[in-house]
């Protein structure tokens, strides 16, 4: 044997010896317990954390580092020391092992938990890995080679095998060797404190509280415009857009900040006293005299809500002007009195009084300048605003996915009284940053899909907040109606929103928060082998919270994560493709995403000529909702373009020929929902999806019908079937309501009419067989 080779056989026993000094002290596993939790100390750095009253994490996010099963360096010391191992004597000691309840209890006060879902346990994640290590290595450690002997020779106890069972724990899991560590970064619980500049002066906070068209945005912005200078915060580009066009025309310069663009009303690009932005993108570093925050009510969102918590508690300005719902008074306060700051409170009443009234509009014939029918889904938009068309009438559509140019442009339409367009087709975009000049609010459905805490789409009746948020568009301070309406398309929802609306608004009881790029690289300090997804699902596991804040929905950052996790980014520039704010349900922007993240990791800049290779420009004017729904896509993609370009400057570099072609884009899509009727048509002549209540029906003509009974649709004609109906009430409104397709809705009624013709069929033999029996008998 050489002298290298017997220096390090010598090394290994040394280290053998003392791993079986230090294991065999006592016999009890409590001892054994105290000992590794004293070397894991020393492993661990050294951090004071509560993490003794935290909830424990939830490990089955934890996912295992593979671990190489090569030869190692050294050769098969341990055997050359001992004797080789049986295999079959070691896989049945090793399930002894397993089996015994207080080895399970030591590695669960370890970290490695026992749930009842045995499978996504870490014990015996470990258990599975540790077996296969020892079994398909050629040559083990000599230290575990050697115990392994002592225990099949009867020389050990199968306890023994812990010490090196939790070592490979920690191969595989490096996360238990700082748990410590990754607690205390994911610890949320006084966010107060993350702004020091903030908490460094003492700001004056007055809630401005009121329902809509109360005024009491208009009194904060009166401060604003005063002020030496300011930053408005709001929650849409439309309401920032306002504000900035209204600072100006008041001789107040003022600069616009968006996620997709940057407006300096200074030539040469110096920054003005006052600033309108959107929320996520207010500075909580630069002192202002004044800072308005619009719709604080949504600090409970389940998405944005970290937005507006990172504003109220980081903005350092001497006033704290924030705008919204009464319910939401008691929380700021409350969250007001962890900054040791009191919050002033001024109440405003409605400027002008809107009436619900006793009767529902039940048909479009039914339909009154100034009206304005309010839908959740696109589909719904379509099909009503073709149904008002067919009738003579003009209607402007707004919904959520239309460009903010062209909503501007159907509102303008709307509100022109020179303007044949009278009425107004819209989803509860409306809701805030358009003013509109409407009479009537007409609720379509009362039911709209939400996104639960879980991330889990269902369909929900509206809550009070939403129906007093949409009906108080009625009849505006503003507008030419000086007193609202409201009410319903189809009478059975009547009685539900008199309802909600008499109940009162629910009060806030929560903020939102988000962990930041800074944690995360934190986290992913320990945790290299981890993805993005993964690491923020370990960071929610752990993060610890008090009972006045919730970590927001997570899903379309973890999604996007996903979908670029294969391509070659830093964390950093991975996390800031992660929050763009893209529709995942569209597939041409998730796709030009995906090429977009692909083309910068390759250091390739994005340049004007590669993006309109990629959207195909110059673009054809719309022929179909189908086309129309794909250039608001291109819109879509065109606005990532432009903010991803003010977060990667020199990798996207024609801001100004974007912003150019997206402004030619908005035309040919405002020509499309001019035309959406035609639109509409040219996609599907036979479609309808007849609006009825009660038995009235749309003829193809988009007249009214009367139907007697219960109807049978097929392309929008009423049609009796023999045996199986389907009420035509019901129908519509599961089709209104999102739970049923017209596709879905045209196949059951084709599997409808199939049954009814077999089962008439089937009389009709069964009659045939009765009348032959009778006349041989």
């Amino acid at each position: 044997m050489s002298v290298n080779r017997f220096v390090r056989l010598f090394s290994r026993l040394q280290r053998h010896i003392n791993t079986r000094t230090s294991c065999r002290v006592t016999s009890g596993c409590n001892l054994l317990l105290r000992q590794h939790q004293a070397s894991s100390v020393v492993c661990c750095r050294n951090v004071s954390s509560n993490s003794s009253k935290s909830n424990p994490p939830d490990t089955s996010l934890f996912v295992p580092v593979s671990l190489k099963t090569d030869t190692l360096d050294d050769g098969s010391v341990g055997a050359e020391l001992t004797q080789p191992l049986d295999k079959s004597e070691l896989l049945k000691m090793l399930n002894r092992f397993y089996k015994r309840k207080e080895m399970q209890k030591l590695a669960a006060d370890q970290g490695l938990d026992g749930k009842k879902i045995i499978h996504s346990c870490l014990f015996h994640q470990t258990f599975i890995s540790f077996r296969k290590y020892v079994l398909e290595m050629t040559s083990l450690p000599a230290d575990l080679h050697i115990i392994l002997n002592d225990i099949c020779c009867g020389a050990g106890h199968t306890d023994d095998i812990f010490p090196y069972f939790l070592r490979h724990a920690k191969q595989i899991f490096p996360m238990l060797d700082c748990m410590d560590d990754l607690r205390k970064i994911s610890d949320l619980r006084v966010p107060a404190n993350w702004y020091p500049e903030a908490r460094a002066i003492q700001r004056k906070v007055i809630f401005h509280a009121g329902p809509t068209n109360s005024g009491k945005t208009y009194h904060a912005i009166q401060r604003y415009l005063a002020a030496q200078s300011g930053v408005y915060c709001g929650p849409l580009k439309l309401l920032a857009h306002e504000i900035f066009e209204r600072s100006n025309s008041a001789s107040v310069p003022c600069d616009l900040v968006t996620g997709e663009e940057r407006t300096f009303v200074d030539p040469e690009g110096r920054a003005a006293g006052h600033v309108a932005c959107t929320i996520e993108m207010c500075s909580v570093s630069t002192p202002y005299e004044v800072a308005v925050i619009d719709e604080i009510q949504m600090i409970r969102d389940p998405s944005r809500g970290w937005a507006w918590t990172r504003a109220l508690l980081g903005l350092c300005a001497e006033e704290i002007h924030v705008c919204g719902e009464p319910a939401a008074v008691d929380f700021i306060r409350e969250l007001m009195y962890t900054t040791g700051e009191e919050v002033e409170v001024h109440n405003y009443e409605r400027l002008t009084p809107f009436s619900i009234l006793n009767h529902a509009v039940e048909s479009l014939d039914n339909l009154r300048p100034g009206d304005c029918i309010v839908c959740f889904s696109k589909n719904d938009i379509y099909s009503i605003s073709r149904q008002i068309e067919a009738r003579g009438l003009e209607c402007a559509v707004i919904y959520g996915s239309l460009p903010p140019g062209t909503k501007l442009s159907q509102a303008k339409k709307f509100n022109d009284p020179d303007d044949p367009c009278k009425i107004l087709v819209a989803t509860d975009a409306i809701g805030m940053g358009l003013n509109l000049s409407i009479k009537r609010i007409i609720f379509n459905s009362i039911v709209k899909p939400n996104v639960n805490e879980k991330g889990e789409k269902q369909m929900e009746t509206i809550s009070t907040s939403q129906a007093l948020q949409i009906a108080g568009r009625a009849g505006r301070f503003s507008s030419v109606f000086k007193e609202g309406e409201v009410t319903t398309m189809h009478r059975d929802d009547l009685p539900v929103l008199k309802e909600i609306l008499s109940r009162s608004v629910d009060p806030i009881k929560t903020a939102g928060l988000h962990p930041t790029a800074e944690q995360i690289e934190m986290f992913a300090y320990h945790l290299p082998d981890a993805t993005l997804s993964n690491l923020v699902d370990i960071f929610v596991s752990l993060s610890q919270v008090d009972g006045m804040y919730f970590v927001c929905n997570i899903d379309d950052f973890k999604f996007l994560a996903d979908m670029i996790q294969h391509i070659p980014l830093n964390l950093r520039s991975r996390y800031v493709f992660c929050t763009a704010p893209i529709n995942k349900k569209q597939p041409f922007v998730c796709t030009s995403f995906l090429k977009f993240a692909r083309q910068f990791s390759r250091d390739e800049p994005l340049t004007f000529n590669w993006v309109c290779r990629h959207i195909g420009w110059p673009v054809a004017a719309p022929k179909n909702i189908k086309d129309l729904v794909h250039l608001e896509a291109v819109h879509d993609v065109l606005d990532l373009y432009l903010w991803l370009s003010y977060r990667f400057m020199d990798m996207l570099p024609d801001t100004a020929s974007i912003r150019e072609i997206q402004r030619e884009l908005d035309d040919v899509i405002q020509t499309g929902v001019r035309n959406i009727t035609r639109l509409i048509r040219a996609t599907d002549p036979n479609i309808t999806d007849p609006l009825q209540t009660h038995g009235n029906s749309l003829d193809q003509a988009g007249n009214s019908r009367k139907d007697t009974g219960s109807t049978f649709l097929t392309k929008g004609k009423g049609q009796r079937g023999p045996e199986g109906r389907i009420d035509s009430s019901l129908a519509s409104r599961l089709v209104r309501d999102g739970l049923l397709t017209p596709d879905l809705l045209k196949q059951l009624q084709r599997e409808w009419s199939q049954s009814s013709s077999q089962s008439a069929l089937l009389s009709e033999q069964t009659n045939k067989n009765s009348k032959g029996k009778r006349k041989k008998k």
